[in-house]
């Protein structure tokens, strides 16, 4: 079955199904829906898993930033009217996805961070990519990826055609440095629902000692590392993902 892209207000997002725990689902700054394709398959009977569409091409320039994507997710989960959610974010999402946490802790069942940034951004870039240049685009979507075989043609054409677009160029760039500004050290330990950190011991953007990091600093919070992976596991060894991702929130959801 094909889950389209519902449009509904100023939201778009895909979804399973229209009840169940809500498992909600943001993608980072060269991310999309298709980012989370199998662990969509994977929890789609289970939960009910919400991708929203993050606007970070669409928002007003000066709204541009981390903090106003928090408060578009903020905005978007009262009104599709979900009681307690379970939060996942990759790279960018997992940043958007802590300050939510932050700012809303009513509204958190657990929270579930993969790549996340927050506390060691070198790799988010605060010059404008390299335009024009396919050939250096694919190898920067391949660094992403323990195997630079998950960077598909497909996937380095989107990459690609973002960064040749200027407008969207230069949100990225705000909020990259936006992010760079926002770090998290000092207020993770605020933290207190249940935490599940899933990382890449070969991400090279956020290496795994910032995962430790956030294990450190975030109380109620479990680390697993998964080998021969990178900066998005749950693309690159979904099956591991899914099956600590499902324990995980059995757990939590049997408390």
């Amino acid at each position: 079955m094909d889950y389209p892209v519902i449009t509904s207000g100023k939201f778009k997002y895909k979804q399973s199904r229209e009840d169940g725990n809500v498992l909600l689902l943001l993608h980072g700054l060269f991310g999309g829906l298709s980012n989370f394709n199998e662990l969509f398959d994977y929890f789609k009977d289970s939960h009910r898993v919400v991708i929203p569409v993050l606007p970070i091409y669409e928002l007003p320039l000066l709204k541009v930033s981390v903090s106003g994507l928090v408060d578009y997710i903020d905005e978007f989960v009262d009104y599709m009217g979900f009681g307690k959610v379970h939060v996942l974010g990759n790279s960018l999402g997992g940043h958007i996805a802590i300050l939510y946490a932050l700012k809303r802790s009513d509204k958190i069942s657990s929270v579930i961070l993969t790549g996340s940034s927050g506390l060691f951004e070198s790799a988010m870039g605060s010059s404008y990519p390299r335009r024009g240049d396919y050939n250096y685009i694919k190898k920067k979507t391949e660094a992403t990826f323990y195997d630079p075989a998950v960077a598909t043609k497909e996937l380095v054409d989107e990459v690609y055609g973002i960064v040749n677009d200027r407008g969207k160029g230069i949100r990225i760039i705000a909020t990259a440095k936006s992010a760079v500004r926002h770090n998290l050290e000092n207020q993770l330990h605020n933290i207190t629902a249940p935490t599940c950190l899933i990382w890449g011991n070969n991400d090279t953007i956020t290496p795994p000692f910032v995962a430790e990091k956030f294990n450190e600093l975030i109380k109620n919070s479990e680390l697993h590392f998964l080998d021969k992976c990178g900066h998005s596991p749950m693309m690159e060894i979904p099956e591991k993902f899914n099956v600590i991702l499902a324990d995980f929130l059995k757990r939590v959801e049997g408390a």
